[in-house]
């Protein structure tokens, strides 16, 4: 039987050193630095026996970004960055490698619904809200924990932790999110982001790091 409308082709993220990563779900969380729940005020656990379990929530596979161009999206006049590692999943779900992302949010939308009791897809589940560098495989990176992730805008730190302050790790996450979800390959998990999240308006240029192993350089235009 054919389709009756065309099929959308998958988002593909070029991997380092060859090849595609085909996208199939995206899965974030939040609140897993204990600086950015204290900023966010959010109870901030004193330690792992307290941690509780994570925050989960989704965006969609079509909102990644690849080119680091982002429309500024509508309905909102606070769209804030949130840089994070990103854990690409390969064959039975095991970690094929890293990238770095920015979880965008219209932080407005976030805020009203959270004052509610709502969910948070309007802040966070939109249109282009997932920019995300190239994939590099994980034997290429080694421990993660002293990796130091970044962000500048306009050539200002924004935003800087080493990855030891995780309050669930990568292993952590993916336990977690295997009680919930059946985890495949292609899948995306954003692990949270720093202290330091904030603004961004058009005309404004980003830049996350990862060390010197990962960049991620885009910019925001007006929609």
């Amino acid at each position: 039987m054919s389709d009756v409308v065309p099929a959308p082709a998958p988002v593909r993220i070029p991997v380092r050193g060859g090849g595609t990563f085909p996208v199939r779900r995206i899965y974030c969380v939040g609140r897993n630095f204990a600086d950015h729940a204290k900023e966010m005020g959010a109870a901030v656990p004193a330690s792992k026996a307290d941690r509780g379990t994570p925050v989960f929530f989704c965006k969609p596979a079509d909102a990644v970004v690849l080119d680091g161009v982002v429309p500024y999206p509508p309905g909102t006049h606070d769209l804030h960055h949130e840089v994070e590692l990103v854990v690409a999943l390969g064959a039975d779900a095991q970690v094929f490698g890293y990238a770095i992302g920015l979880d965008l949010t219209r932080r407005d939308l976030q805020s009203a619904a959270k004052a509610k009791g709502l969910p948070w897809d309007t802040g966070k589940a939109f249109d282009h809200s997932a920019p995300v560098s190239e994939i590099v495989r994980f034997d290429a990176i080694g421990p993660l924990a002293p990796r130091t992730l970044s962000l500048a805008v306009n050539g200002q730190a924004r935003q800087r932790s080493t990855l030891d302050q995780l309050i669930w790790d990568v292993p952590d996450i993916l336990d977690e999110l295997a009680k919930l979800f059946t985890l495949q390959a292609g899948d995306l998990v954003f692990m949270g982001t720093p202290a330091g999240v904030g603004p961004l308006v058009p005309g404004d240029a980003y830049e996350a790091r990862l060390d010197d192993v990962l960049r991620l350089q885009g910019h925001v235009v007006p929609r």
